[in-house]
């Protein structure tokens, strides 16, 4: 099976077509069937760059659990019985699709909130705001041993258990992807999203496929974090966009993919949040501010020093020989010719994504 390529076509006989059990997970953005029969107007009369795509119509909910059921069905059959499936949908669809998952067998482990830090308003005042979409986690079965890296979901949240509720900004900035001077993509979603599900559920080498490709979010984390992926996208549109963005991202090395194997006011940020939205790169040195102890960062979010890994305050403390260190203060990182505070980027991480205070 050849690996870290696109498939062009349609994704339930690109996945008929792979040996059973050959991908360790599966991570499906799955059209949402939004259902829009009108124009999305803004109050001043715009119109709402919403997904009108013919790739999102379908004639009939009928339909649409057809097509839901023929792809997951295809997706057990190529997913290891160790493996897992995460699948993501908004209230218009994500109902259908968890009922399905487990009418065919998937045993659902979690499903996860992630609340957008900046989320679309609601123009027409007419309901709530839609702030949140719906992650499914789910193992092939309900005896399936299934990998889950507890401690380094740990360490990315700063020696805290990872909630399942992930507040995280959509894509927005540099990060969306243009074509002509518009969106690539109505729906591409964010780097970070996928960093925290590819670091919770698989390790370098493994193998990671994504039915519904787009713009290959999936395969540029996958590739940052030294797994194998395979995308299945049957819009050439979206597959030009997508080659073009993995070939130019570089993968971590060595050392720098490992995570952690065991171990009021403004609102609470965990590095690792710096990490898995690309201010701080995994693989970077961190210095204190004379320059005499370093230490490099690590996909996880924790840093090692002289083969020792922690958070940034252990860290800090240990190579101060103190009991307690602030690491947002102690760590730098190199920045036009000079040091800058690690807590300058986590103040810019609270401009960038509107979290400010802890209410």
């Amino acid at each position: 099976m050849e690996l870290n390529r696109i498939i062009t076509g349609d994704c339930i006989a690109a996945m008929n077509a792979m040996p059973a059990k050959s991908v360790d997970l599966i991570f499906a953005d799955p059209p949402y069937n939004l259902q829009l029969h009108h124009n999305l107007l803004r109050p001043e009369g715009g119109k709402v760059d919403a997904v009108d795509d013919d790739w999102d119509k379908f004639d009939s909910f009928a339909a649409y659990d057809a097509f839901t059921r023929a792809w997951l069905a295809a997706a057990h059959r190529v997913l290891k019985d160790d493996g897992s499936i995460w699948t993501i949908g908004s209230y218009h669809n994500i109902f259908r699709v968890g009922a399905a998952l487990q009418d065919l067998g998937f045993w659902v482990l979690n499903d996860i909130v992630w609340r957008k830090t900046n989320p679309m308003p609601n123009f027409k005042g007419t309901r709530f705001t839609n702030a949140h979409e719906t992650l499914i986690w789910c193992a092939k079965s309900e005896t399936a041993r299934y990998r889950f890296n507890y401690h380094a979901m740990k360490a990315l949240n700063e020696d805290l258990q990872m909630r399942s509720d992930w507040l995280l900004p959509i894509c927005t900035g540099a990060e969306r992807l243009k074509s002509g001077g518009t969106k690539a993509h109505p729906t591409q979603k964010p780097e970070a999203l996928l960093y925290r599900v590819l670091l919770a559920c698989t390790e370098p080498g493994d193998v990671v496929l994504d039915p519904f490709f787009g713009t290959g979010t999936t395969g540029a984390v996958a590739k940052l974090l030294g797994r194998d992926w395979i995308g299945i996208e049957r819009e050439e549109k979206y597959v030009a966009v997508a080659q073009a963005r993995i070939d130019g991202l570089l993968p971590l090395s060595g050392g720098d993919m490992a995570v952690s194997e065991g171990a009021r006011g403004l609102a609470r940020v965990a590095f690792g949040a710096l990490v898995e939205t690309g201010m701080i790169r995994p693989g970077t040195t961190l210095w204190d501010a004379r320059r005499r102890h370093r230490a490099r960062v690590r996909a996880d979010g924790s840093v090692e020093r002289d083969g020792r890994a922690g958070s940034i305050h252990q860290i800090g403390a240990a190579a101060e020989g103190a009991a307690a260190c602030n690491g947002w203060t102690y760590w730098h990182v190199e920045e036009g010719g000079g040091l800058v505070a690690i807590d300058a980027k986590r103040v810019a991480y609270r401009a960038a994504t509107g979290v400010a205070s802890a209410g």
